[in-house]
């Protein structure tokens, strides 16, 4: 079986990472959308309300399963016996610093490969910070993150919709 982890901080979840979720879920057996619990950040939402919104976005795909995680990937991969990890790229940027990553992954564990896939043209710019960034001065988010995350999103701003 292809168990694959695609890992983030999901904070929030955009249509970028759907996208990234359901093109990863037609490739693989199963797929493990894990949140990472980062504590050098401070998350908008706690990892309990990430896996949450995540667990409501992906429920029509069968082979998707959202975990939490902390420390290094290549550990929890180990754990969970994934052979493959995701990683979405937007721009050259992001694979300098992804390929930097998947080497030292392929170090510490020969048998996880590293997969990357290019984002979906239309959802290149996008980014969690930027709907936070936007949220934050009360914005519309709507072209960013399925609608029914909305309210809750700006009720972590006090804003309203």
């Amino acid at each position: 079986m292809r168990r694959a982890i695609y890992p983030g901080s999901f904070d929030p979840v955009t249509f970028g990472h759907i996208d990234m979720i359901e093109r990863s879920a037609k490739i693989v057996d199963e797929l493990l959308v894990a949140v990472l619990n980062n504590s050098a950040k401070n998350p908008l939402f706690s990892v309990k309300e990430r896996v949450s919104m995540l667990e409501e976005i992906t429920s029509h795909l069968p082979n998707v399963k959202v975990t939490s995680f902390d420390g290094l990937l290549i550990d929890y991969a180990n754990k969970v016996d994934a052979s493959i990890i995701i990683r979405g790229l937007r721009a050259v940027t992001d694979f300098e610093y992804e390929l930097q990553i998947a080497q030292t992954n392929r170090i510490v564990n020969p048998n996880v490969a590293t997969l990357f896939l290019t984002t979906s043209l239309e959802y290149a710019y996008l980014s969690s910070t930027i709907v936070k960034e936007v949220a934050s001065y009360g914005g519309d988010i709507s072209h960013f993150v399925p609608e029914r995350l909305i309210e809750r999103i700006y009720a972590k701003y006090n804003k309203e919709s």
